[in-house]
């Protein structure tokens, strides 16, 4: 989390931390914690007001957390061809708005955060993006977190769930290397499954080091190539919609 690599929270300012931390730049004094400690209450805070937010417009919301190039963004404009949704996308990235433009290319309305520096998104952000999106006629809203496997699992951003990707190409030890990640997933999405004969990647190894760390985790194997396993990504998010 943030007070291991140092990147600020938005609703911060950056003169305020330093006067905190004073010349601690390892973060690991009492004073340090107890500054990181109500940043991160008063993200709480935001995040079950915008979980409010979602839930008055009857609205799904999930998280989608993974290192970068994983398939988030293509995951999405897959979903958007299957028309069994009719969601929005709150985007996050350091810089650029490639991936929002991508989604509105295939009719997803989409608002693209730039974080700058900030290496994942807070609830504060995501409030924010909420203004410039209409909920009005939407079922299902993804929050696609910065790339990045450490500090967004430690952010809640007003979400119902969180759906972590893994891809096949990073091989299957990043749960073990990540565990606070993938503890936080409700559903862990093995992506680009179509490479799993080009890979030594261990998918039984992978499915079982994650039902260590959080049992009865669920796991798909998924693949923009393949229509058929994007069919049951869409039907997990039916079911959780159901359950609601």
């Amino acid at each position: 989390m943030c007070k291991d690599c140092g990147c600020s929270i938005t609703d911060v300012k950056e003169s305020d931390i330093k006067r905190e931390l004073h010349s601690n730049p390892q973060l690991n004094d009492a004073k340090t914690i107890e500054v990181i400690t109500k940043i991160l209450d008063k993200n709480d805070h935001e995040a079950a007001h915008n979980r409010e937010h979602f839930n008055r417009h009857n609205i799904l919301a999930i998280n989608l957390m993974s290192s970068p190039g994983s398939g988030k963004t293509s995951i999405l404009e897959e979903l958007a061809k299957l028309n069994r949704f009719n969601f929005a996308v709150i985007e996050g990235d350091l810089e650029t708005n490639r991936d929002a433009e991508r989604l509105k290319a295939r009719g997803v309305e989409a608002y693209q955060i730039t974080t700058g520096s900030a290496c994942h998104l807070d609830a504060f952000m995501v409030h924010k993006a909420l203004h410039h999106i209409n909920l009005d006629d939407k079922n299902l809203c993804f929050i696609e977190n910065v790339g990045n496997l450490v500090c967004p699992a430690s952010y809640d951003v007003g979400s119902h769930l969180n759906v972590v990707l893994l891809s096949v190409p990073e091989g299957d030890d990043k749960i073990e290397k990540y565990p606070v990640m993938f503890r936080q997933a409700d559903l862990i999405l093995i992506t680009k499954a179509d490479l799993l004969p080009y890979f030594d990647f261990d998918l039984q190894k992978a499915k079982d080091t994650a039902r260590r760390l959080k049992p009865g985790v669920d796991i798909l194997e998924i693949s923009t190539k393949d229509q058929s396993s994007m069919e049951k990504f869409a039907k997990w998010i039916e079911f959780k919609m159901e359950m609601r």
